[in-house]
């Protein structure tokens, strides 16, 4: 019996901390962002950021992993250093911002538009840019951008 009713704890508690790890932004930070446009080195990570009006935001060394950016204007934000492991940046507009030095591994651009953006010293491997529009940013399909 005592087994049983440990097995059934478990059944409950296991679910409650990994729903937990899955949402991990930091709420204070995500109100921050939304509220100033001014998040430097916050912890934004797996945040819902869909749709937000993020122009000219300060999103310096933000821990960005696994966010969600759909259709977010990021018009000349600073993402200088930003992690942006994982995130969904699709249908993103994107003009005149900084991903410099920035983590953009397996980042999700899908028809987003991106309109001279710095990328200069950011980590660009596994990206999809599926219908993307690239205008003056030097990323490109099948090698490295060389200078």
């Amino acid at each position: 019996m005592k087994n049983l009713i440990s097995i059934a704890a478990l059944s409950i508690a296991i679910p409650a901390v990994m729903t937990t790890a899955a949402q991990a932004e930091n709420p204070a930070h995500v109100e921050q962002l939304l509220s100033t446009n001014m998040c430097y080195a916050c912890d934004l990570s797996n945040a819902d950021l869909t749709q937000a009006h993020l122009i000219g935001a300060d999103l310096r060394q933000a821990d960005l992993t696994g966010a969600n950016l759909t259709e977010t204007n990021l018009e000349g934000a600073d993402l200088s250093g930003a992690n942006l492991s994982g995130a969904n940046l699709t249908n993103t507009f994107l003009t005149n911002a900084s991903f410099e030095n920035a983590n953009l591994t397996n980042a999700n651009f899908t028809e987003a538009r991106l309109y001279f953006v710095n990328v200069a010293g950011a980590t660009l491997d596994n990206l999809t840019i599926t219908q993307a529009e690239i205008v003056g940013t030097p990323i490109s399909v099948g090698g490295r951008y060389e200078d």
